[in-house]
C-alpha cells in the first residue's frame, strides 16, 4: 500500500490513485470538479475547536497531532480510512493546506502505514 498526501490545490495525476479529501469543511473557493476527489471523508478531519487552536501554526503541530490523534481514537472516520487503504493499491489524501506535511493528512498517513 502506498499513501501520498497532497494539498487539493495541486493538479491531479494518474499516481495518484484512489484521492480521497479528509478536510471537514469543503475547500474554500473550489468546485468538486477541480477537487477531483473519489470520497469526502469529512468525519476524518480535525474538529472545529481543533482546527481554530492549531491554525496551520508550525510550532503547535506536535501539540496538534497528539489532540488529533486522540480524537481519531473516539470514532469510526479511521476505521473507514483504513478500509479504503486496504482496499487500493495507491491512496493520496487531499487537503487544503499550504503544507500538507504538516496538516493532518500526514498525521493519518502516519497512521496508515504499517510499522517495517
Amino acid at each position: 500500500m502506498t499513501i501520498h498526501i497532497k494539498s487539493v490545490r495541486d493538479a491531479p495525476c494518474e499516481a495518484d490513485g484512489y484521492r480521497v479529501l479528509v478536510d471537514r469543511l469543503w475547500p474554500r473557493g473550489l468546485t468538486r470538479e477541480a477537487v477531483a476527489h473519489d470520497v469526502w471523508l469529512k468525519e476524518v478531519g480535525a474538529s472545529g475547536e481543533l482546527r481554530r487552536w492549531f491554525r496551520g501554526d508550525p510550532s503547535r503541530f506536535d501539540a496538534f497531532e497528539h489532540r488529533y490523534r486522540q480524537e481519531l481514537e473516539c470514532g469510526e472516520a479511521l476505521a473507514d480510512l483504513r478500509r479504503i487503504a486496504r482496499e487500493h493499491a495507491t491512496v493520496t489524501l487531499l487537503v487544503d493546506s499550504r503544507e500538507p506535511e504538516r496538516s493532518k493528512a500526514a498525521v493519518l498517513r502516519d497512521l496508515l502505514t504499517p510499522c517495517p
